[in-house]
């Protein structure tokens, strides 16, 4: 890895660093009131709140130290780098959200239980409601800060720890309904508490499914979208004397795109201007890419005309 290279994959690191540190802090306080909020308020929906908060602050552990592991130089063992650490950060992340989203249907369903077989519920306290208004404001200012910077370096891991703040945040707009309404009305209408608890389950696993998928995709060697290799090949021809390019792969490999490929040049070129041709075509592409695009380019001669 070059000087400017290794100077980009510091700052990056260091940038991540530093927004996930001050989610993790942001987490832990919250953490900290929802619980107490939603034992003085005897409120399902807060507790489960409070849980998910947790969950938030362990990712952002994982994100941490992955993100770390993942912006180390190649070496003997890891010819490609760990890019591929922070991937996985983004699955344990969303595999935390499934199992979160989960716990919370059962806590949910359990207590609308109670009420069906005639019992009743506790009915939230003032202090649950205040807690979860509180939790929608710092939670979606995180997630616009972190999805904002994750966007910026193409951090997979961060983008999917911001939606883990997300979750949060729609999670206390649901417990702040349930609560405010459970509080309203009272009585009976207590289980709205739990069902709106539910109803946050819901939206939570589609969200861990819906990041699960390429991340799992990019793990198991997934080429890069239709897409994109079409616009990599034109790229390529677009460099004056490329006649052809085939055998084209593509991969990811954390926030760095790895690209192998055959060109087809005139036969009586010599070996110094077919070089010349992959510089070009490699710059094409990372110009567009990025600087630390991974490209392996073979020359082939065009029998066609020979």
């Amino acid at each position: 890895m070059s000087d400017k290279l290794r100077i980009i994959s510091m700052n990056r690191e260091q940038t991540i660093s530093r927004v996930t540190i001050g989610g993790a802090i942001g987490n832990l306080l919250l953490a900290a009131f929802k619980l107490a909020a939603g034992l003085l308020g005897q409120s399902a929906a807060m507790m489960a709140d409070a849980i998910h908060s947790i969950s938030d602050l362990i990712s952002d552990v994982i994100v941490l130290v992955m993100v770390k592991v993942s912006s180390k130089a190649a070496d003997k063992g890891h010819d490609y780098g760990h890019g591929k650490y922070e991937t996985l950060a983004t699955v344990i992340v969303a595999i935390m959200l499934l199992v979160v989203g989960s716990e919370l249907m059962v806590s949910g369903l359990q207590k609308i239980n109670v009420v069906m077989d005639g019992g009743e519920l506790a009915v939230p306290g003032i202090i649950a409601l205040v807690a979860a208004l509180v939790s929608i404001l710092v939670k979606e200012l995180l997630y616009q800060w972190t999805a904002r910077v994750g966007k910026r370096v193409n951090s997979p891991a961060m983008i999917s720890n911001a939606w883990h703040h997300r979750t949060d945040a729609l999670s206390s707009i649901g417990s702040a309904l349930g609560i405010g309404g459970a509080m309203l009305l009272g009585g009976q209408w207590a289980v709205l508490d739990p069902l709106v608890c539910c109803a946050i389950s819901i939206f939570i696993i589609v969200i861990s499914v819906k990041m699960i998928m390429p991340a799992l995709h990019e793990l198991t060697e997934g080429s890069l979208s239709e897409e994109v290799e079409n616009d990599v090949v034109s790229l390529i021809t677009s460099v004056e004397g490329v006649d052809n390019v085939h055998e084209l792969k593509t991969r990811r490999n954390g926030p760095t795109i790895i690209i192998s490929a055959h060109i087809v040049v005139d036969p009586k070129m010599t070996v110094s201007e077919a070089h010349h041709i992959t510089v070009l075509a490699e710059n094409a592409v990372r110009s567009k890419y990025g600087k630390e695009t991974l490209i392996s380019i073979h020359i082939e001669p065009d029998e066609e005309a020979e």
